[in-house]
């Protein structure tokens, strides 16, 4: 079982060759995995207006046309959102943390939820919305999960609320995760980021997928650990986090979000 750990720093693009001799090859496949927000993009307060840097999106735009590799985004956004944010073709999009999965080709994958844990969760929604939404914060409502935004809420107050969020999420018997000052509240079902890139992989490169390609994945929040944790030790993972001492299952921290178009530089240089 991986451990968890604190990740060597990554912080400028020849770092990443230095700490990974010869790991990318334009001879092997290569699949990316990355979370959105956070990560491809700036975290914002209104996740609307959440938008990827030019350069950045220049050279994912490459990548994803590029026969060699394989790019999918997987999100806890909603699958529309998500798509609608990075709108590049030829990209395997998951959204609701895996439970939407959408192909190039449209067709999809969809995690069916039992009837009792949508019925659970159309009320734990109207009680976020009636309780909650309020001083500045508000409610994501993702179809099969929610996200309680409390980064508007004044800071004295912004404690109770998040609280009572969980409290609220739990007791309608779904996983309250505290993500980038806001609460995301998962259904009960043994399926995370981290199952959802285990079947992508297997559905595009087949059950060897693992000696058949090289895999890079890239997340900022505590649900991309679950990517990374299944990784362990079959690819190559980045976390994106200012704290020098954070726990990670990643093979390395980058400490800031514009670090990924470094990432995105070094992967360019040999594939493109």
């Amino acid at each position: 079982m991986p451990k968890d750990q604190v990740a060597p720093v990554i912080s400028r693009l020849e770092e990443f060759e230095q700490n990974m001799p010869g790991y990318l090859n334009s001879n092997y496949k290569l699949a990316i995995l990355m979370d959105f927000d956070g990560t491809l993009a700036p975290l914002v307060n209104n996740p609307a207006n959440s938008k990827m840097s030019v350069e950045l999106e220049k050279i994912l735009r490459k990548l994803a046309n590029h026969p060699q590799i394989f790019l999918s985004i997987i999100s806890g956004r909603g699958l529309k959102d998500v798509q609608t944010h990075v709108n590049i073709d030829g990209v395997t999009y998951a959204g609701n943390h895996g439970l939407e999965i959408e192909y190039p080709d449209g067709s999809r994958h969809d995690f069916e939820l039992p009837a009792s844990v949508k019925k659970n969760y159309t009320a734990m929604v109207k009680e976020l919305k009636q309780k909650l939404e309020k001083n500045g914060a508000w409610v994501e409502d993702k179809r099969v999960s929610v996200t309680y935004h409390y980064q508007g809420t004044p800071d004295e107050l912004k404690d109770e609320q998040r609280q009572l969020a969980v409290q609220i999420c739990q007791r309608h018997g779904f996983r309250a995760n505290q993500a980038h000052e806001a609460i995301e509240a998962k259904p009960p079902v043994n399926w995370n980021k981290g199952e959802a890139a285990l079947y992508i992989l297997k559905n595009q490169f087949g059950d060897n997928w693992s000696e058949e390609v090289r895999v890079v994945f890239a997340g900022d929040d505590t649900t991309d650990e679950d990517v990374m944790r299944v990784l362990k030790g079959l690819g190559r993972s980045f976390r994106i986090a200012s704290d020098a001492q954070v726990q990670t299952f990643a093979d390395f921290r980058l400490p800031e979000q514009n670090v990924m178009t470094d990432l995105l530089r070094w992967i360019a240089r040999v594939y493109v």
